[in-house]
């Protein structure tokens, strides 16, 4: 199997790797989504826009920019997924287990299980956009043509 294109052997600590990347990207991302959202309207930012849950939704202007954060955070994390997973197949799994673990950190932050309708459909849409656009630009990016031949063509 040494010679073979995309061999596959399973790796742990490469998925282990991945996902730690994965959810460094995407709190990293959140995190200055919801910077330069509360810097544009002059709120303070904090961690209760990222973990609580009753936070989200569309009937207060805080709640509706955090939602406007966490879709656009789905956007760019299906542009990590792009660069660091490069795989169509698995971009449904790290998008899930990205959003499992965001539910952990709400569920321990806020020492209760997110419960607000608005919250599972927010990361309903954004499991929904991360995963598409993801798998998308992977699929794209596995489509092109692979140049067998490097040498100059030669007129006949």
């Amino acid at each position: 199997m040494a010679g073979q294109f995309r061999s596959y052997v399973w790796d742990p600590l490469l998925i282990l790797s991945q996902i730690v990347l994965m959810q460094t990207v995407y709190y990293g991302s959140l995190g200055l989504w919801l910077a330069l959202v509360d810097g544009l309207v002059r709120s303070s930012p904090s961690l209760d826009q990222m973990f609580d849950a009753e936070i989200l939704g569309f009937s207060t202007s805080p709640g509706r920019l955090s939602t406007m954060s966490f879709v656009l955070n789905a956007l760019t994390c299906a542009l990590g997924l792009l660069h660091f997973i490069r795989r169509g197949k698995q971009c449904l799994d790290f998008t899930v287990t990205v959003h499992f673990f965001h539910l952990l950190g709400c569920w321990f932050y806020s020492s209760r299980f997110p419960s607000a309708l608005t919250w599972w459909l927010v990361q309903a849409v954004c499991i929904a956009l991360m995963a598409v656009i993801g798998e998308y630009l992977c699929m794209r990016s596995e489509l092109k043509e692979i140049p067998l031949n490097s040498a100059p063509k030669s007129s006949v």
